[in-house]
């Protein structure tokens, strides 16, 4: 029988898992297998799993209960193991890596900083800040201009908003830095200039959080910080 796998914690975690349901149409109950020092939960892995939201808000909850009593080291959604045996012979053979890892995230959460820019505004102060763009712009402004010329301002105007992403990307990640135990970066995309994950002390959170703040503020017109937090520490487990 498959098992859906949850979380790796210590022996010792209280592991209240009662009230929880697992992944699945008809959710199985969630239970532990033990190895010698280390634990995982665990639920009889449905057939068909599906990324439903269904099935995510209930692996999200587990891991914020599991969190919330102790450490525990998240699995990403969609694990599953052959049956017992083979997740008993993971917890032994990395027994000691994830024992040194549960000992890194001890008293430490998970921040998630993400930063938006509106392309308008960005676009705005570009062709502001730019003679040459500015010229260009004029220039094929309803389709006038030449080929060249179009081809000449798509592509200053890309160098520019890629400079001034990654220059404010490198303002962010700089700033919160000296707050933080470890830093996970995303590539940059479409939607986030920044996508970045923080691992920071549980009992420096709120001076991150309040740093996050401040930047927010000091960041250019139509920037914006978007922090989720405190989480399980799904990018560092």
């Amino acid at each position: 029988m498959s098992l859906y796998v949850y979380a790796i914690t210590q022996a010792s975690h209280p592991l209240r898992l009662d009230d929880l349901e697992g992944v699945g149409e008809s959710p199985a109950e969630l239970r532990v297998v033990r190895g010698d020092s280390l634990c995982a939960v665990v639920s009889e892995a449905p057939q068909d799993l599906s990324i439903a939201r269904r099935n995510l808000a209930a692996h999200h909850a587990v891991q914020e209960r599991l969190w919330s009593d102790g450490v525990s080291l998240p699995l990403g959604f969609g694990f599953v193991a052959q049956d017992e045996e083979a997740v008993r012979a993971v917890l032994e053979q990395g027994a000691e890596q994830y024992a040194q890892r549960l000992s890194e995230l001890t008293d430490r959460v998970e921040f998630n900083v993400k930063g938006v820019q509106d392309e308008d505004t960005l676009l705005r102060q570009i062709v502001a800040e730019s003679g040459r763009i500015r010229e260009l712009n004029e220039a094929t402004r309803e389709g006038g201009g030449s080929h060249e010329q179009r081809m000449e301002l798509g592509q200053l105007v890309a160098q520019e908003v890629q400079g001034r992403q990654e220059a404010l990307a490198e303002q962010v990640v700089a700033a919160l830095r000296p707050l933080v135990y470890a830093e996970s970066l995303a590539p940059p995309s479409d939607q986030y200039f920044v996508n970045a994950s923080f691992l920071v002390d549980r009992e420096k959170a709120e001076e991150f959080t309040g740093s996050c703040g401040e930047l927010n503020e000091e960041l250019p017109e139509g920037v914006e910080l978007r922090l989720r937090g405190p989480l399980p520490p799904y990018s560092f487990a």
